[in-house]
């Protein structure tokens, strides 16, 4: 559960690192970005999945380059559902899905499976 929490912190923080970067991009309130980041994880676990499927032909003669513009359509249909969620085009989504893609994989390169922060320690011998 705590992982959860934690992913979701992380796709928020995305969030807000890509209206700070991108002008077309757009949150109004914090609890909007809250629930940016609750819907975008909800569809990139439900609809996702299908719509790869669906645009695989597709995917594969782009060389998976396509799955830019999925991402970017399942960040334009969460800024459809939301109100206070502005997105003015699809480079910007395009843009946004992409920070928050990368805020995303470097934030579970340090939370594990189970919501533990995991930190390696190497230690050498000479």
């Amino acid at each position: 559960m705590i992982g959860l929490i934690l992913r979701t912190l992380v796709t928020a923080l995305g969030l807000w690192i890509a209206t700070s970067l991108i002008p077309g991009v757009q949150i109004d309130t914090t609890s909007t970005m809250i629930w940016a980041a609750i819907w975008l994880g909800l569809i990139n676990a439900l609809v996702r999945p299908i719509l790869v499927v669906l645009t695989l032909p597709i995917t594969l003669v782009s060389l998976g380059g396509f799955l830019l513009v999925v991402n970017a359509a399942m960040f334009g249909l969460v800024a459809t559902l939301l109100d206070e969620f502005h997105v003015s085009g699809f480079f910007p989504a395009l843009a946004g899905a992409i920070v928050v893609s990368i805020t995303a994989w470097l934030g579970a390169g340090f939370i594990g499976p189970k919501g533990r922060y995991e930190l390696l320690v190497v230690h050498r011998d000479r």
